[in-house]
């Protein structure tokens, strides 16, 4: 580890973490991958750098066209057009070209309740056929191409068969994440205009039945737009019904065709609105196109995973996320894959749930966030020892940056020693994977999401826009657009302008703070207002956080700056402990650990421990909410994200 010598310019960050250790992809994975060596991507990388359009051409005519495009792109910065002049259906590419090419009998979904026992598969042609059955219910009511459909539902079958069935018909839809409250629903309601709303009576959660009817009639006293309310009978809770508005999924889809003709979209047609939440103020729906985004989805499935015909393929996001959307639903569908969806949490009924279906179903794929990772070691090896894994032959990772102590015990614990890992780098405006080791030719660095993918052409910079040397942290940029790309803000191309194309004229500015090594390896260090400036150093926060996890007592930890009258800033951390009591004795012993680590810089001057962090409901932690309280400020901004409102009351309590 090293330590910064001088302050660094106006937008650069110094790194305080070196991480060399290097595991390169085995003989016998590379052997039948994908893509086989470094070489081979360094071929495909050029060229799709030097061809664009011809390379994507190419890609883009396995999508089943009904009126073949004009034109790759028309790119007039920041509005791209991808495919111009083609028609397609994203739910004919993930299901009808399987059942014509005689695939139809292959599993494609295996779906696992929370309550034990609960069990579904469904083959291509069976989730054709529900897709049809629900598409057409939604005709009977009158929704048509360009109409918003919010759904908030459960992880069940039903939730990816409303996102395709939508997107049958080209209304496009608006996933809700199932732990929202009545009050985010209305709020992205009123904001897209929703016509309708897909939910259910309930969902079950940690054993729990979570309302989710009861949220729908809440928010629908501000949301005006929506004329119909369609409920799955999940747990048999009772619910109110309104007549003339609500109508059981089963009466919705009784006696409709199992068939109906995907209605062909023009190739820039809206897919989907996913609002994120913004750092003030009201959430914004990412809007995402058909054509581009699709054959992005797809390909990035097929690179990063390397999906193979056997595969089952587990990727535990909620689709209430954009992970759901592209690695649940469209992408590994549009491969032709098995997907693997579980309802529940990790820890219901035990801390041992995942490892149960995983020797139950055997998947080849794990996917997960590096929060999950981290609980997974807090709650202990008893919940892992001698289980079955050996069905597993990749891991990914997901939603943010892995610290190294995660990775090491992620790949010899759960992988054996033997699985790859790839560490992908992405977003919910990306549409997909930008970043990420090829598991058959990439070797492997902790915490580094490596490699950009072909057609992803990254740069790091200051706050003007200039170049930082290697080994210097700065902003992460895009320099040229990409098929997944956002096409905007919904109802908002103003702010879409000012958030992402302004800061860095002709660029797309990603939002996160990034450095690249000497072997051109990028490393993710956080987002650019999680940085600190002490004594005029600018630190990144992630740095210092996986200083602290490498010790052992440390399950997780966030850090943050505060107001300091002669540094500017200083370094306040929040930490939930693995093992150890929580004292002076052991904030003294975590402070020499992170000067050992990475010098005297990164020494916090607070450390409050915390039983749990402040999360949103995709498990990333809420540093904005945690400077308001290092700094003894009320808490402003947007807070619908956030899972448990009670973990600012506790900390707050133990300030």
């Amino acid at each position: 580890m090293n330590s910064p010598n001088s302050p660094a310019p106006s937008g650069r960050l110094s790194s305080i973490m070196q991480e060399d250790r290097l595991f390169p992809p085995s003989a016998e994975f590379s052997k039948r991958a994908r893509i086989q060596s470094m070489e081979d991507y360094r071929r495909i990388y050029a060229d799709a750098m030097e061809h664009p359009e011809k390379f994507w051409d190419n890609l883009a005519k396995l999508l089943p066209w009904t009126t073949p495009y004009t034109r790759v792109l028309d790119w007039q910065p920041p509005c791209a057009s991808w495919f111009v002049g083609g028609r397609t259906n994203a739910s004919a590419a993930c299901l009808d070209q399987h059942v014509a090419a005689g695939r139809g009998d292959k599993r494609a979904m295996v779906w696992v309740g929370e309550p034990i026992g609960e069990r579904r598969e469904l083959t291509y042609r069976e989730l054709l056929a529900e897709v049809c059955m629900c598409a057409g219910g939604l005709v009977k009511l009158g929704i048509k191409a360009g109409d918003v459909v919010s759904i908030y539902m459960p992880m069940t079958p039903e939730l990816v068969i409303a996102m395709l069935a939508c997107a049958r018909i080209g209304a496009v839809h608006s996933v809700i994440f199932g732990g929202f409250s009545s009050e985010a629903i209305a709020d992205r309601n009123e904001d897209a205009q929703a016509v309708a709303v897909i939910t259910a009576d309930g969902g079950w959660r940690r054993g729990s039945q979570l309302p989710l009817k009861k949220n729908v009639d809440d928010a629908l006293v501000r949301s005006p737009s929506v004329k119909h309310v369609i409920v799955l009978k999940r747990t048999g809770q009772p619910v109110s019904m309104t007549p003339g508005r609500d109508i059981w999924w089963h009466d919705l889809v009784a006696d409709m065709p199992d068939s109906m003709a995907p209605v062909a979209m023009d190739s820039e047609a809206p897919l989907f609105i996913l609002y994120t939440s913004g750092s003030t103020g009201k959430p914004k729906g990412i809007e995402h196109t058909t054509a581009g985004y699709l054959l992005w989805a797809k390909t990035t499935a097929e690179w990063v995973f390397d999906l193979r015909d056997d595969d089952l393929f587990w990727c535990t996001a909620d689709c209430g996320w954009i992970t759901g959307h592209s690695y649940v639903t469209y992408g590994p569908l549009a491969a032709g894959t098995s997907i693997l969806i579980y309802e529940g949490a990790p820890n219901a009924p035990n801390e041992g749930r995942f490892w149960d279906i995983v020797e139950q179903e055997k998947p080849t794929i794990f996917y997960t966030a590096p929060t999950a990772i981290r609980s997974f070691m807090k709650w202990g090896m008893s919940h892992i020892e001698n289980r079955d894994l050996s069905s597993l032959r990749l891991l990914g990772t997901v939603g943010e940056g892995i610290n190294p102590e995660a990775w090491i015990w992620y790949h010899e614990v759960i992988g054996g020693k033997r699985c790859p890992i790839v560490d992908t780098w992405w977003q919910t405006e990306t549409g997909g994977i930008m970043m990420s080791p090829l598991p058959g030719a990439t070797p492997t660095k902790p915490g580094s999401c490596t490699m950009p993918l072909p057609g992803v052409v990254p740069e790091i910079v200051d706050s003007e826009g200039n170049p930082v040397d290697t080994g210097e942290g700065g902003w992460l940029v895009m320099k040229q657009p990409w098929p997944g790309m956002l096409r905007g803000i919904w109802g908002d191309q103003e702010r879409y302008r000012e958030t992402y194309w302004s800061k860095v004229p002709g660029k797309y500015l990603a939002g996160d703070n990034a450095r690249q090594d000497a072997d051109g390896y990028y490393w993710i260090m956080g987002r650019i207002d999680d940085v600190l400036n002490v004594a005029g150093h600018r630190l990144s926060t992630i740095e210092i956080e996986s200083a602290l996890v490498s010790h052992p007592c440390v399950a997780e930890a966030a850090a943050v700056g505060r107001p300091h009258d002669v540094k500017g800033e200083a370094v306040a951390v929040f930490v939930t402990l693995r093992s150890g009591e929580a004292g002076e004795v052991l904030k003294e012993t975590l402070r020499k650990h992170v000067r050992h680590q990475i010098g005297a810089l990164a020494v916090p001057d607070d450390i409050h421990f915390a039983s749990v962090l402040p999360k949103t409901r995709s498990g990333k932690i809420m540093r904005r909410l945690l400077r308001d309280i290092a700094a003894g400020r009320e808490t402003v901004g947007d807070t619908t994200t956030l899972e448990d409102y009670t973990v600012l009351a506790k900390l707050r309590d133990d300030e």
